[in-house]
Formats: structure tokens, sequence, C-alpha cells
């Protein structure tokens, strides 16, 4: 027999007519003393007495004994000693192998040595209908003396050595099997059409994540009569469901979940009068609807999540009154919800989720469904009131309506007793009105989310006896005042942890909370809260997050004097704060004081705060040098001093050798002098830099050339000058995510090398080269979390040049986002993003991009000195998007190869040398929203009937050789002629618009002289006409021409 390394698991199982559960005490003698015998040669690696074999003992009846089962006439016929530490092995003089009756034996779950061999004595059990070993066993040896076997249970055996010929073996050596189950083995390849053979099979399990069957479902499996169930799950059948299943009269299981499965799924199939499961789940490409089924059907489990099936829940779902689960989850299913869902008395999971359900759920009885332990509604179109009877369900423990239309306010709740409610999401509805009284009746809660409601009022001065409620979410409501109680019931209110209260209209900071013992998150932000923000808040010894930001505080209130508050991340960003800056938190790693009035200078104190991350001072009044010290931090990551009054000298800041954690760097929009700091050089992990809008004098820093990791490089509107191009670095990847680079306004001269165009990987690739968009920037914090939908968020956001906002915990943290929000963000726990952003020249007016989505790519070589041809190699980067090389001193001509960039959507080329003509593969460019080429030496036709000729002319002028539409005639020259009298930009194709214009000149002068030829009266009266028109123009003509008039007609007669 195969050797096992360690027999651990050998499972006999069966079903027998003559077989029962109950234990008797007619235990035979001999019997009696195999057991005894058995446990007495076994040996255990445990000095723990083993549970089961305590009552094995000669003075009692061995029937009772833990893990014996008896039959009626005293034979052993099941025995279960799992998970009892035994060690060594089972030889064939084992005692176990005289239990001839045996017909269950389970071993599982213990420590045979390696060595170990099914014993050839295993042939004795003769009545054996089931086996299952742990090891990867060998099918010709493992079988050979269990041919009569009818049922194979080797669910999580590793066959994989079997390969491809599992089937051949199995048929050949097993002929009367019924019960076939090799779930999670490893097995792979299609099924071979030798399982055939096994007519008698009733149930076939061949699901599970570790199997990778491949193929259809074959045809033959129409000739298995007595199928019964049917498990492929998790394999890769790609392929539509067969309609023979339709045919099985006794099918009770067909489970296909996560197979790839494709088409339409046979509806015929769902009213197999047996069925009483069927999982379709995790087929995305699997469509179809559901039938009407007939009463008093036998389905138990209908799953269908995650699928494209679609259409209407009939009222017919009411006749499946043994369903015990539905599931119809995360589909296309419309219409509303059958008024019958309240038959369905046994209902314990209803999952309904995320379809496209509508209309009202209020006269569904609710109230049948007392067995129901799981329901989900959330995330469809379900509008109307909500129907009290769902808060009195007794074993439902959470309730979630979230993300639907539902209206009006919500019902009194009365009759609830129950401590198993924990969780109510009401969220992202239009629930309006107070908040009853009554949602505190539910004395278990823990949780309660009611944001981004209507609500008007919230009793917090109610009864309070919520002994674990910790969670409030209020936020984007309409409340007013939080509190009217008084002072000395301000201790009667819950204590909370985690309380959000954003986006209402609080004018006041609400005083109650002082006595929050336990509060550690509080979000207020986004209210209208005036005066000072309350020196208690700093006393509370548990908060750590505070959010006061978009509100109307004019200061801080004092004294702050050896201050010890726990608080680490603060945000007060969008307030009226003015004056010196007076108050660091000494545990603070997340400091926001943005966009205020703070003026002085940046306190040295701030330094004390050894643990902090992140430092947003933008935009305010402050003066003065930035700190040495906030350049020697270790922890810190980002540091954002844009658009205040800064000066100094840049070059004074020395960053340490280890500046390991720098990642987003902004000094920009201040009045910063001096060189370049060479030791910035050291900051590896640097991603965003953006030092514009200053008065920093230096060489282009190709210093910067070694931080790979660069994805922004801001230089604008500075005194740098010189050339770019820097000495060949040795890497095959400079700056390979570099996203961003703006040198515009500056002093750079010479010809842009070409080759370091080619590094920047992130504008060649037309795909997302893996830089992340999300940056965890966290010290192993943990945090509040709470999953909500970005697609939901009805919170505005901030425009600044770098948002660097820690949003509330209850609704960024763990958001979903689709590939098209992907954004530069960096976050940290509990929930911190920042997004960098940064200010464009577009249309030749500034712009600030308040966030940087991965796929923006941009180039601003505008308003310096630079020179020669434009390089060829930009032709590669055809994932830019902005290109401004304006007001330099370019030549040459425009590459036609540009026509390749296909992502362009900016192209100022303006303000140059450029010369020849514009080549026609702009056209291709079908993302173009702004071209200027205005002000070069171009020449020729401007491309016609193009998307070119669509720019409006100032796109075009100041260039004296260029012409055709947009610019008219006096826009420019008239093409000069050439040798063989062709027009320059004439080709072999016929100009139709020229041909065209010719033609009407030619006929119109045609006309106009054939009828003062031909036409007596028509002549006589056109010159009469001039000529009294020209007299009343021009009076001194009558005394010229009036003697000659009689000449003239004379003339005239004479032509007749």
């Amino acid at each position: 027999m195969k050797t096992l390394r360690s027999f651990v698991l050998l499972f006999f199982y069966t079903i027998c007519h003559n077989v029962t559960t109950g234990v008797y005490n007619q235990c035979l003698k001999d019997q009696q003393l195999s057991l005894l015998h058995l446990k007495q040669n076994l040996t255990f690696s445990s000095s723990l007495v083993s549970s089961k074999f305590v009552s094995w003992d000669s003075s009692t009846d061995c029937c009772s004994w833990v893990g014996v089962t008896c039959s009626t006439n005293g034979h052993v016929v099941g025995l279960d000693i799992s998970s009892q530490h035994i060690w060594g092995g089972i030889d064939s003089s084992s005692s176990l192998f005289d239990l001839q009756h045996l017909q269950s034996l389970n071993l599982a779950n213990n420590s045979f040595v390696e060595g170990s061999r099914i014993p050839s004595a295993i042939g004795k059990l003769t009545n054996l209908r089931g086996f299952k070993p742990l090891e990867s066993p060998k099918f010709s040896m493992l079988f050979q003396n269990l041919t009569e076997l009818t049922e194979l249970h080797l669910d999580g055996v590793d066959v994989s050595a079997e390969e491809t010929h599992w089937c051949q073996a199995i048929t050949s050596l097993l002929p009367n099997l019924k019960v076939l189950s090799l779930s999670n083995t490893n097995l792979s390849g299609p099924i071979d059409q030798s399982l055939a053979k096994l007519q008698s099979l009733s149930v076939i399990q061949l699901g599970g994540f570790h199997n990778n069957i491949s193929g259809q479902i074959p045809e033959f499996f129409s000739n298995f009569s007595n199928l019964t169930v049917l498990n492929l799950d998790r394999n890769n059948i790609s392929a539509p469901v067969p309609g023979f299943f339709a045919n099985f009269s006794k099918l009770t299981t067909l489970s296909l979940a996560g197979c790839g499965l494709r088409g339409t799924f046979p509806k015929q199939i769902f009213q197999v009068p047996t069925l009483q499961t069927i999982d379709l789940s995790c087929n995305t490409e699997l469509h179809g609807s559901l039938p009407e089924f007939p009463k008093n059907g036998s389905l138990r489990s209908l799953i269908l999540s995650q699928t494209s099936f679609s259409g209407l829940l009939h009222d017919s779902i009411g006749n499946l009154n043994m369903l015990s689960t539905l599931d119809l989850s995360k589909s296309n299913f419309t219409g509303s919800i059958p008024k019958s869902i309240g038959n369905l008395t046994k209902l314990v999971d209803l999952k309904l989720s995320s379809n496209m359900f509508n209309g009202s759920i209020s006269s569904i009885h609710w109230e049948n469904l007392i067995n129901l332990v799981d329901l989900r509604l959330y995330d469809n179109q379900l509008v109307g009131s909500i129907p009290s009877s769902l808060f009195s369900l007794p074993l439902l423990p959470k309730l979630v309506l979230s993300y639907n239309n539902f209206s009006g306010q919500l019902p009194e709740i009365f009759n609830v007793s129950s401590y198993l409610v924990t969780f109510i999401d009401l969220s992202f509805n239009y629930l309006e009105g107070p908040v009853p009284v009554s949602i505190f009746n539910f004395r278990g809660l823990q949780t309660l989310n009611l944001s981004s409601n209507n609500f008007s009022a919230f009793p917090f001065n109610g009864p309070h006896q919520l002994p674990y409620l910790k969670e409030i979410h209020l936020s984007h409501n309409s409340l007013l005042v939080l509190y009217n109680g008084s002072n000395s019931s301000y201790s009667s209110f819950p204590q909370i942890a985690n309380f959000s209260l954003d986006s209402n209209k609080l004018r006041t900071f609400p005083v109650f909370l002082r006595n929050q013992t336990y509060l550690r998150n509080l979000d207020l932000s986004e209210n209208q809260i005036q005066g000072q923000l309350p020196n208690w808040i700093w006393k509370l010894d548990s908060l750590r997050y505070l959010d006061v930001s978009n509100n109307a505080l004019e200061s801080l209130e004092g004294p702050f004097i050896n201050s010890t508050s726990p608080v680490s991340t603060l945000d007060l960003h969008s307030n009226q704060l003015k004056g010196p800056i007076s108050f660091v938190p000494p545990n603070i790693d997340y400091l926001d004081y943005s966009d205020n009035h703070f003026s002085s200078s940046i306190p040295l104190s701030i330094c004390n705060a050894s643990g902090l991350i992140v430092l947003d001072l933008s935009n305010n009044s402050l003066s003065g040098e930035i700190p040495q010290c906030l350049a020697t931090m270790g922890g810190l990551m980002i540091l954002n001093v844009r658009k205040n009054n800064i000066t100094g000298t840049i070059s004074n800041l020395e960053f340490p050798e280890n500046c390991e954690s720098l990642k987003a760097l902004d000094l920009s929009q201040n009045q910063i002098e001096g060189q370049f700091p060479k030791s910035l050089a050291r900051c590896r992990s640097l991603i965003f830099l953006n030092l514009a809008e200053n008065q920093i004098t230096d060489t282009f820093p190709c210093l910067l050339k070694n931080i790979s990791t660069l994805i922004v490089l801001a230089l604008r509107s500075n005194n740098f000058y010189g050339g770019i191009g820097c000495p060949v670095v040795q890497t095959n990847a400079t700056w390979p995510v570099l996203q961003i680079v703006d040198l515009a306004y500056n002093n750079f001269n010479g010809e842009v090398p070409g080759f370091s165009l080619t590094t920047w990987q992130a504008m060649k690739d037309n795909r997302n080269i893996g830089f992340p968009s999300t940056v965890r920037a966290s010290r192993n914090r943990t945090g509040y979390s709470y999953n909500s939908r970005s697609r939901y968020n009805r919170r505005g956001c901030r425009d600044s040049a770098i948002r660097c906002t820690r949003s509330a915990y209850s609704r960024l943290h763990g958001t979903d986002t689709s590939p098209d929000d992907k954004k530069v963000v960096f976050t940290y726990e509990p929930a911190i993003f920042y997004e960098p952003g940064i200010t464009i020249t577009s249309k030749g007016s500034k712009r600030d991009l308040a966030k940087i989505i991965t796929v923006l790519t941009l180039i601003d070589f505008s308003c310096n000195n630079f020179s020669g041809s434009i390089p060829k190699e930009m032709e590669a980067l055809k994932s830019l998007h902005y290109l401004n090389l304006s007001s330099n001193a370019f030549t040459g001509e425009i590459p036609s190869s540009f026509g390749n960039m296909r992502q362009l959507e900016s192209l100022d080329l303006s303000q140059n040398k450029l010369r020849g003509q514009i080549p026609e593969q702009l056209a291709k460019l079908n993302f173009l929203a702004v071209l200027n080429l205005s002000n070069n030496q171009l020449v020729g036709k401007i491309p016609a009937g193009t998307q070119i000729s669509t720019f409006p002319r100032d796109s075009f002028t100041g260039n004296e050789g260029l012409w055709g539409p947009p610019l008219d005639n006096k826009a420019g020259l008239s093409p000069p002629p050439t040798l063989n009298g062709s027009h320059p930009n004439s080709t072999d194709e016929i100009d139709w618009d020229l041909i065209s214009v010719e033609i009407g000149f030619v006929f119109g002068f045609a006309v106009a002289v054939g009828s003062l030829v031909f036409f007596k009266r028509w002549s006589k009266w056109y010159y009469r006409s001039m000529y009294k028109i020209l007299v009343r123009i021009f009076p001194q003509l009558e005394e010229r021409i009036g003697p000659h008039r009689r000449h003239v007609h004379i003339n005239q007669r004479w032509g007749r």
C-alpha cells in the first residue's frame, strides 16, 4: 500500500437502511473486547486525557461509549475517534478490523507517524461504503481491496498525482459507485467520457476552490437518471448550462457557483419538482429570468447573486412555502418586491440588495417572517415609508435599508424588547422630520446610522438606557439644535465613541459633548459653528480624531499650558481663525490649519510633536522662515505651506541622510529665495515636489534624477536658468512614473534633450504602469472604519492646490472606488487622504487642479528660452494629455509624428519660430480641445475638412504665410505662384472648394456682361443708374463728363 506521511484521516461513511443513530444497551461482548483492545494499543501524542476514551470502561455498555454507534442487535456499526491526539500507526493485526459490521469510521485529525501504511486488513471490513484518507493516494493501490465501495468521499485530499486520468481510474476500480465526492482535491482537465460507465451515480460533488475542471458539462450527464446532487462550484466550465437538467426527476441540488457560466439559463430547470437547492452565484455573464413558480414547490434555497439575471420577481415566489434562503443580490432585477414575500414564513436569509427594485414595501406583511436572520434591501430604488414591522422581527440583528429612496418620517417603534438588534443603517435616503424617541427602545443597539437624509431633530434629551450604543452617524442632515436638556441632564446621554455630525446646520458647539468620557472620533465639519473652539475639548481623555473644518470659528479658547490632549488628528481648515498659531496638540500626527487667517511665523513648538506625519498650513498669511527642525523630523510625510508670505533661503533647509519618509513637499506661492537644496535628493521616497512661484535661483536640479518615485515636479515661475540636460544616469528607468513636469516661466535655455524624454515611462504607456493611486502612510495605527459607497457621497470637496483632508471616518475608510476615480492619494489610518493638486496654464490663463488623477500627464516648458527643434523623441509620449511649449525659440517644423499622441487634449506651440506647414496628421488627435499655433512662421493652407479647421482663428494668427479657414483673406497673404502654376499646397486630388468658387465667379460674370450686351433696356437703365450714383458721390464729375455725354451715347448707338 502507498506510504502515508501522516496517517491523519481515515473516514468511512455510509447511509444504510439497517443502521440507526440510537445507542442501545445490548452491546455484544466480543465487540466490547475489540474496542478495549484497540484503546489499549493506541499511542497518544499528548499527556491530556482523550475525551472520548474516558467513557470506554469495561463496566459499562460499549454502546453507550462516546463515539460508538451500535445496531439493534448490538454490533458496532459506527466509530468516531477523531481529534484524540492518536499518534503512531495501525497495522493489520489491530482489533479494529475485527469489527466486521463497521460501516462508518472516523479517525480524522490525529497524528499518525510518517511511514504508516494503509493496512491490507482493511479488506476485511466488507460493509464499508466510503473512504477518506488525507494523503495523496494512488488510486490503483488505494481501492484494490475496496472494489465494492458505493460511496467515495475524498474531499480535501490532493489527488493531483492522477493528473487528468482520475476518471478512468475510478470507473475501472469502483464500478458500483453511487456517490462520488472529490471537492477541493486539485482535480484538473475535462471530465472524461469514461465516467459515463457509472450509471448508478446519484451524487456528484466535484466543486471547490482547489479544483480546476475545464470544459463544458458533458452531454453524457443526461444519462445519469438517478442524479440527486450535482456540485461543480468554482470550476472553469465557461459554457452555457445544458437544458437536460430539467428532465432529472430526482434532482434535489444543483450548485454551479463561480463556474464562468455564459448564455441564458434554461428556465425549466427552476420547475423541477424535486429541486431543493439551486446556486448559480458568481456567474456574471449568466443571463436569465425567474419563472412562475407552482404551488407547494420544494425549493429551499435559491441563490442567484452576482449574476446577470434580470426581469421581475413574480408574485408566485410566495408559492415556495419551504424557502429558507433567497439571494438575488448584485443582479439586475427590476419591478417591485411582491407582497407574497410575506407568505414565506420559513425564510432565514432574504438578500435583494444591489438591484433595481422599486416601489413601496409597506404592504408586505413583514411581521410574518419570524425566522428572518439576514435581511438585505439596501442599494435599490425603493420608495415610500419604512414599515414599522421591520423593526420588530424577533431574530433580526441588523436592519440595513441604506441607498434607497425611502421618504417621510420614521414610524414610532413599539413592542421592542429584544436586545438582539445591534445595527441600524437607514443612511442615504430621503427621510425627514424628527427622529422618534422610540428608536432607543432597542436596548442592545450598538450602531445607529441615519446620515444623508433630511432629519431636522434628534432626541438627545430622550430617555436613554442604551449601555451598548457606541456609534451615531447623523451627517448630511438638517439638524439645527442638538440638545434641549438642562445641564444636569447632560449625563443621561449615552457614552458614544464615534460621533459624526458633519454637514448639518449647527451654529454652536455642542456643549453636552463635554461629558462624553469615551468619545474617540468627532466630526463637526461643514456646519455653521461660530465663535471659539472650547478649551474643554482638549480635556476629553479618549478623543483622538477632531474635525471642525469648514465652519466659522474665529479663535481657540485658551489656556493651553501643559495640555496633555490625546488628539492625534486635528482638522480646522477653512475657518476664520486668525492671529499666531497658539496651540499644537502634543500627540498630533495630522494637523490641518489651512485656509484660515493665521499670521506671524510658524512656531518652533510645532517640532515638539515628534509623531507629526502631515502638516498643512497652506493659504494663510504666515511669514518668516520655515523652521529647520521641520526638515529633520523623521516621520514627516507631507509638508504644505503653499500660499503664504514665507521668506528666507531655501538652501538653509538641510534634509537628513535618512530622509525616507517625506513624500510630498509644497512650498509654492511664497517669497522663498536661494539655491535649490541639494540635501533634498536624500529623500528617496519623494512623490510630489512643488516649488512654483518663488524666487529660487539655480540650475536645473539634476540631483533629483535619482528619485525614481517622483510623479510631480513643478518649478514654474522662479529664476532657474541654463539647460535641462543632465549626465546620463546608469539606470534604465530614470523618473519612470513622472507624469507632470512644469518648468514654465523660468530662464531655461538650449535644446530639450530627447534622451530624457524616453525614460518618462508613465507618459509613454497607454496603461497604468503600477504606481499607486492610494499610498498608505501608516504607523500601524488602528482606527474606526465604516463602509460607505463613494458614488453616493454627497460631501463636496474643497479646492486647493494640495488637498490634505482627513474626511470623517464614517465615509472615507473602506470606500469603493471605480477605476475612473483613481487619484494620487496618500492615506493612513484611520482615514487620511492626501490629494496633491497643481496650477496649470490652459488657454493663456491659470487653472488650479484640486486633485491629480493617475492618468493625467502634462509637460509645460512655456515662457523660457528653449531653442532648436522639437525633439523627435516626444512622439513616444503617447499618453501625454497637456503639452505647452509656447513662448520659446523652437525652430524647425512641427513633427508630423505628433499625430500619434492620441491622448493629447491641449497643444500650445505659439510664440516660437516654427516653420513649414501644419501636419495633416494632427487631425488624428480626436481628443484635442485646445490648439494654439499662433505667432510662428508657418505657411501653407490650414488642413481643410478636419478638426484642425474648427479651432478659432486666434489659434493661427501671426503666421504670415498661413491661409484658409478659419482665417479670412485679410488675415493672410495669397498663396504664391509656383513654376508650374499650381498652388504650393496642391496635390493630385481635386480641390472642389476652389473649383466651386471659380465656377460661381465665371457664371455670375457671364450673366452680368451678357445682360449689358444683349438687352437694350437693361443696359440703358444700368448706365443711367450708375451715372446718377457716381454724380451724387462725386459732384465734380458732372463738369468733366457732361460735355462728353452725347459722345458716349453716340458710341452706344453705334455699338447697337
